[in-house]
């Protein structure tokens, strides 16, 4: 599925769409609030980055495993330097600087593909083991 992030008001329903997600995959409903947490996180960015975007949720199964895919993207000016974009309190535009590295923090995997004046495309993936989710593993 995909939400057209435009504004904040579209993170809302970003955020329940990959928490129900999450919940639909089997993940606890704290593991589907950070999965929220982490949409939030990318959303914001892309709101004030970019200006608009999308997000992408999809569902995947990888072996003894499934996940909640994550993929952001947008036509934006690009991150300059994303070492530093990747640093806790490296904020522009007035932010915190917590998006980026909250939202890797958060997530089991996290890659960013960005180009000057061609956008960005955030990729995150959270995954939760099928023993766990069924009671089965020790």
């Amino acid at each position: 599925m995909r939400i057209q992030v435009v504004s904040d008001a579209d993170i809302v329903p970003a955020r329940a769409r990959g928490r129900a997600l999450a919940g639909e995959l089997g993940f606890s409903r704290t593991d589907a609030t950070l999965v929220a947490t982490a949409i939030s996180e990318i959303a914001r960015n892309i709101v004030v980055h970019a200006g608009r975007g999308e997000i992408e949720l999809r569902p995947a199964y990888e072996g003894d495993r499934r996940g909640v895919v994550v993929v952001a993207r947008d036509s934006g000016p690009g991150i300059r330097d994303v070492d530093a974009a990747l640093r806790e309190g490296f904020g522009t535009k007035g932010g915190l600087g917590l998006g980026l590295p909250g939202a890797r923090r958060i997530m089991d995997e996290f890659d960013i593909e960005t180009a000057a004046n061609q956008g960005t495309t955030v990729t995150m993936r959270m995954w939760r083991d099928l023993r766990d989710l069924d009671g089965t593993s020790q």
